[in-house]
This record gives structure tokens, C-alpha cells and sequence, in this order.
């Protein structure tokens, strides 16, 4: 019988905006009980310390030739970390010895696929020691090893989420949208394919940001007073990333964000909004069908401006969107839910990633266990 376990997800993405945590039940398979979220958001001087730490880890050829000053700021992550989980508990009334692991994402400072190369800080071994709860980090690096892309690792937390819309003969697409958004595809012989699509969030949170200095477009209000600027989403949507057949994971440092002075401010954001929905459908173009559905998770999902893009571009090549809470689940909490649902499968040996979905040579497990 499979053991059901009880597990903590913590994710920091992309747009480096703070730390959800999410609780579920699951046996790493088909069995998934959701249950409480919570988001933690970061202030602006310690966002500030992760655009540092980008910097940082610029010139790394080695996942563990990290300066001083990178590993304060891991240091500081990982406290960060502890003190969510412990809020976590506290919230919902639960003791830490209710849980029996915490899946680790920590924050991705550089991805280089086409190099082997991908690094997360967050110390595992410390974050057990200060929460007093085993903890599963580290678990994009052994798909490298293995010849993968290191992500997208969701897909197989969307794929046990998909049962139900399989049943009805459906072929479901996830759609995170992120700092950089992914497409999660189970088609209806249950065959999984994933990859990066990308620009989602960053390139809009970085212009406004400029212009502003609010760290995003709150319901995608700047974009919808903009219009297009055709010559620069071109400039983004003819980037190489979009054509052959080999998919690859990005960076956030792929696509280069807007110059000052290039549009106004609206004007800017909807050619990003523009952007960030054409990606997607540009490289759904890339799966193997049309998705019946289209889910959509992930903070883009609360930019209407983008939704509304992409929702009628979708609906014109024969797809439905729904947002993620329209189909049952929770957006916010997703990838963190993701994240404990992974570090259950790494317990038990049982692969995170597929060929379909990184690249790697065969199904294959990952991550590191440290215990308190």
C-alpha cells in the first residue's frame, strides 16, 4: 500500500516576489489532498538583495563557486524560509512534527541548460536544522546530470491533476505564468509533453518597475490603457527561442527587457502583455494537439489584460481557457503544492521528470534529503 504523507511546499519563482507555502496529503501518485496557502511576501530590500544575487551568479561555471556575498544572501533566504514555515504552522494550528517533509525550491539565480549548469541557492541542510522537519532540496540538478533541461518539474504534479478532465476525453493544457510561463500538456492517451513558452511576468514587471517604481502591473490596469507597439513585440516574438523543434527551459535573463524610452508607460506594458500572451500560443504550437482546455495558474492569471489576450486567441484555434480556480484548484498555490507533491516522489525513489518534459534520457528521480 502507498504511504500518504503529509509535506510543505515552499516556492520563490521567478518574479522573486515572495514565498508561497502550501500543505497537501499525497502518496506521490494519484492520491492529492490540498490543503492550507499561504503567501509571504518579500520587501523591497531583500528583492533588491535577490536582483544582487542575479549579478552574482552571472559569472558561475560551477554550481558551488559561489562568493561570500551569495552565500549571505543564501543564508538570509533560507531564514527567510524557516520563518515562513513556522508563520505556516502557527496560522493553521499545526506542530512541526505533523509534517513529514518540506520540498525546497530556493531561488534560481542562473539556468543555463545548453552548459549543464543551474543554480538554486537555499541551504537544505540549514533550513532543516532551523524548521526541525526533513527537507527535500536540489532537485533539478540530477535531470542535468541526465542529459534534461532541469524544468519545467511541475508537470508531473499537473499531470495527477489532470485525471479528471482526461476522463472526459479532454486534452488539458496547465499554463503557469510566471516570471517566465510554461505550458504542461497531457494529451488524451495521458502522454505528458512541457517546456518553457516564454516571457510571462518579468519583462512586464521590469518596465514598470522602471517607470514607477511598483513592482507589477496590478490586473494588467497599465496595459489595458496601451496599445501595441508592433516593431517592439516583434523584436521579442521573432527571438530564435520560438522556432525549430527542440524546446529548451529559460533563464529570466533570456529576453531582455524594454529600453527607457522605447514607449510610454501603457504603452509598454500592453506590448508586453501582448507578448507574454503570444509566446504562449505561438509555442502551444509545439505540442503534440490542440489542447481541449487550457488551465492557467500563476500570477499572470490576475493580469486581465493578458487573459483577455490570450483567452481570445486560444478561443479562435478551438481551445477553452478557465483560470485555475475555475477549474477547481488554487492558482496561487499550485507550484508550491508542486513542490511538497515532488519532494513526496523523491522519498520514494520515484521519478520528477520525463523525457517529455525536460529532455532527460529516461524518467528519473532527484533531489537531496536533509534531516533536522
Amino acid at each position: 500500500m502507498d504511504v500518504i504523507r503529509t509535506a510543505i511546499g515552499l516556492m520563490s519563482g521567478t518574479s522573486m516576489d515572495g514565498i508561497d507555502v502550501a500543505l497537501i496529503r499525497t502518496d506521490g501518485r494519484g492520491f492529492i489532498d490540498r490543503g492550507p496557502f499561504l503567501g509571504v511576501p518579500y520587501e523591497a530590500d531583500f528583492r533588491g538583495q535577490l536582483k544582487r544575487a542575479l549579478e552574482l551568479a552571472r559569472p558561475l561555471t560551477d554550481r558551488n563557486g559561489r562568493s561570500a556575498e551569495l552565500r549571505d544572501i543564501e543564508l538570509e533566504l533560507t531564514q527567510r524560509h524557516a520563518i515562513a514555515v513556522a508563520a505556516f504552522l502557527e496560522r493553521f494550528g499545526l506542530a512541526a512534527d505533523a509534517v513529514d517533509v518540506l520540498g525546497f525550491h530556493g531561488q534560481t539565480v542562473l539556468h543555463r541548460p545548453d552548459e549543464g549548469l543551474t543554480v538554486q541557492i537555499g541551504d537544505g541542510q540549514e533550513l532543516a536544522r532551523q524548521t526541525g522537519i526533513p527537507v527535500v532540496y536540489d532537485m533539478r540538478a540530477n535531470d542535468m546530470v541526465h542529459g534534461g533541461q532541469g524544468a519545467p518539474l511541475v508537470p508531473a504534479y499537473h499531470a495527477a491533476l489532470a485525471g479528471k478532465f482526461q476522463q472526459a476525453g479532454q486534452a488539458v493544457c496547465f499554463v503557469n505564468i510566471g516570471g517566465i510561463s510554461n505550458l504542461t500538456f497531457i494529451g488524451t492517451d495521458g502522454r505528458i509533453s512541457a517546456f518553457d513558452s516564454g516571457p510571462g511576468n518579468t519583462l512586464i514587471d521590469q518596465w514598470v518597475e522602471m517607470q514607477t517604481g511598483k513592482t507589477y502591473d496590478p490586473g494588467g490596469e497599465i496595459a489595458g490603457r496601451g496599445k501595441v507597439v508592433a516593431a517592439l513585440a516583434e523584436r521579442y516574438l521573432d527571438n530564435p527561442f520560438f522556432r525549430g523543434n527542440v524546446r529548451r527551459s529559460l533563464d529570466r535573463g533570456d529576453f531582455a527587457p524594454l529600453r527607457d524610452g522605447e514607449a510610454s508607460l501603457e504603452d509598454g506594458a500592453r506590448t508586453l502583455a501582448h507578448v507574454a500572451a503570444a509566446a504562449i500560443v505561438k509555442s502551444a504550437g509545439f505540442l503534440p494537439e490542440s489542447p481541449s482546455i487550457y488551465i492557467v495558474c500563476g500570477g499572470g492569471r490576475l493580469n486581465a489584460t493578458v487573459m483577455a489576450e490570450f483567452s481570445a486567441r486560444a478561443e479562435a484555434l478551438g481551445s477553452h481557457v478557465l483560470t485555475a480556480e475555475q477549474a477547481g484548484f488554487d492558482g496561487d498555490a499550485m507550484e508550491a503544492e508542486a513542490w511538497g507533491y515532488l519532494a513526496v516522489r523523491s522519498l520514494d525513489g520515484l521519478p520528477l521528470t520525463f523525457p517529455g518534459t525536460t529532455g532527460v534520457t529516461a524518467p528519473v528521480s532527484g533531489g537531496m534529503l536533509a534531516r533536522p
